[in-house]
């Protein structure tokens, strides 16, 4: 099944690329080897490379970013702040904060050693050289396109500091980080391959179509449409920059047996228990507890379920939806059954027999144990959905431990970031819907022609309907606390509650379980704070307006 050579990695550097001794910008640890005596060959500067991509994000992150949106409620502590984040009770000492900003900073700080010293191997390919290279450039890229999309200006170092230097530095305004990510993607794009061309050993290494995508979602958070476009097209259709389409099968999309398929673009990449130790194990707190599951943290909202739309579709409010409140799952988008698992889901084990799953109180006809049954205060669900979405079924059975790539960018996304950037340049029609849109849906396995066809309304209408569908074809991907930032939403989900399933209070929110609280304030929440630690160093760092 696996893996290349991203995952094969030396510890040679161990102690060069330590960030440990200093989690600061500067990073600078002492050397066991210089720069001038370590740079001798293509496999130790591959090892530098490797080391980056290993820098690249966490399953950690990953998993736990949905709980930042609306989508998600994170019930069980507060792992990676993601419930403070959530909640709007954090301050400028929230440890994921701090975490985050040494974490971009750590990947930065590898990719600056690696383009200030890769030259010193005389003897390495140049087409080669220049390839990683741009892989480098990318990776680094990446690191100041998540830096400035959550705190806006943020220092923009293009070399290795010293600590000196480190105590100093200012931030640098945002528009400016924007453009040096952009012409860094432009400049990586030159020398990656494309994916058609990428040898199986370099799977999962990023490519021409990475660069080309992640520079369209850099434009799209920026609203910038027209410009949105012309990246799109250059993917669509077309294979200069690679030959990408979606995957048949939706729940295929994220098994381990598809790995590397037509519509990844960009991932995470990890293996299995039985290979190596870099793999994880956070499923084991999604999962429902009756087919292992330890406790649950990352509980899908009923606020996530109900924008499923029905097969027909029309949304579950709509005249003519056929939504039935008491059976609210028949009829559904298919897509809801691949992500959330809901009361009677019929949960496939790996020996294909089937685990029915009760959340509902009461309705285990096993009432000793129900393991799932929602239970206010208990480690189960606390809104009566558990997750179903990257669930492997070849991990191991004890602590869910899984080698499964983790999907940042896909084919399906370029799609969207298209229908979207056409509609708001007033540009969207059935060609274009049928393209993105129509073949989304009809990929998910949605059939009838209510779903699936150009709804010919106007652009207001389909702006709402083309958030929604990026919402539920990304559910549980860690792209909706984005989304509701760009779009400026985030003060409207993110104000209130936070709901589950209908085991509530019968008169209380018509008996949605009030599942968490929370609130955001436009005037300082669409920026994180820049974290404590970091201003009490450096007092360049200024803070951010409201904090």
């Amino acid at each position: 099944m696996k893996k290349n050579m991203i995952n094969k990695m030396g510890f040679a550097l161990l102690l060069l690329l330590s960030v440990s001794a200093c989690k600061k910008l500067d990073l600078t640890p002492t050397n066991a080897f210089t720069n001038d005596t370590y740079w001798t060959t293509t496999e130790k500067a591959n090892t530098v490379l490797n080391r980056a991509y290993q820098q690249i994000s966490s399953s950690g992150y990953f998993f736990a970013q949905e709980a930042m949106s609306d989508n998600a409620y994170m019930g069980r502590g507060d792992a990676f702040g993601a419930a403070s984040l959530a909640a709007g009770t954090y301050d400028p000492s929230l440890g994921r904060l701090k975490s985050e900003w040494y974490d971009h900073y750590a990947g930065i700080k590898t990719c600056n050693i690696f383009l200030e010293n890769v030259d010193k191997v005389t003897s390495m390919d140049a087409t080669l050289k220049a390839r990683m290279k741009a892989e480098a450039r990318l990776i680094r890229a990446w690191h100041y396109f998540l830096l400035e999309t959550w705190w806006g200006d943020v220092p923009l170092v293009e070399k290795d500091l010293t600590i000196e230097e480190a105590k100093v530095v200012t931030k640098t305004p945002k528009a400016q980080v924007v453009d040096f990510v952009l012409q860094e993607l432009d400049a990586a794009a030159t020398d990656l391959p494309v994916n058609t061309a990428q040898a199986a050993a370099d799977h999962g290494r990023v490519t021409k179509g990475t660069a080309v995508a992640l520079k369209a979602r850099v434009l799209l958070y920026e609203n910038r449409w027209a410009d949105v476009v012309t990246e799109c097209e250059k993917l669509i259709g077309k294979t200069d920059y690679g030959t990408y389409s979606l995957f048949p099968s939706y729940e295929g999309l994220f098994l381990p047996q598809n790995e590397y398929n037509s519509e990844v673009m960009f991932d995470l990449e990890y293996l299995p228990p039985s290979i190596g130790s870099r793999y994880y194990t956070e499923f084991r707190d999604l999962a429902p507890l009756s087919v292992g599951g330890r406790l649950n943290a990352v509980a899908p909202t009923q606020e996530l379920v109900d924008s499923y739309l029905m097969t027909n579709g029309k949304r579950i409010n709509e005249t003519g939806s056929t939504y039935n409140e008491n059976d609210p799952y028949v009829n559904r988008d298919p897509r809801l059954t691949y992500t959330v698992v809901y009361h009677g889901y019929q949960w496939k084990k790996p020996d294909n027999t089937i685990r029915v799953i009760y959340t509902k109180p009461g309705s285990d006809p096993d009432q000793v144990n129900a393991f799932d049954e929602y239970a206010p205060g208990s480690i189960k669900s606390p809104t009566g959905y558990y997750t179903r979405k990257y669930y492997d079924p070849t991990s191991n059975a004890s602590d869910f431990g899984s080698g499964l790539n983790l999907i940042l960018i896909r084919y399906a996304d370029v799609l969207m970031m298209y229908a979207e950037a056409k509609n708001e340049l007033g540009q969207m029609n059935a060609s274009v819907w049928t393209q993105t849109v129509g073949a989304i849906r009809s990929r998910a396995g949605l059939t009838q022609s209510g779903a699936i066809n150009y709804p010919g309304v106007g652009q207001a209408d389909l702006r709402e309907i083309i958030r929604n569908e990026r919402r539920v074809e990304f559910a549980m991907e860690g792209l909706r606390v984005f989304d509701i930032r760009r779009w400026k939403i985030a003060e409207t989900v993110l104000n209130g509650w936070a709901h589950g399933a209908k085991f509530g209070a019968a008169g209380v929110d018509n008996g949605y379980i009030r599942a968490n609280l929370r609130t955001f304030d436009k005037n300082k929440n669409y920026l994180w704070p820049i974290p404590r630690d970091e201003r009490a160093i450096n007092a360049n760092l200024t803070q951010n307006p409201g904090w």
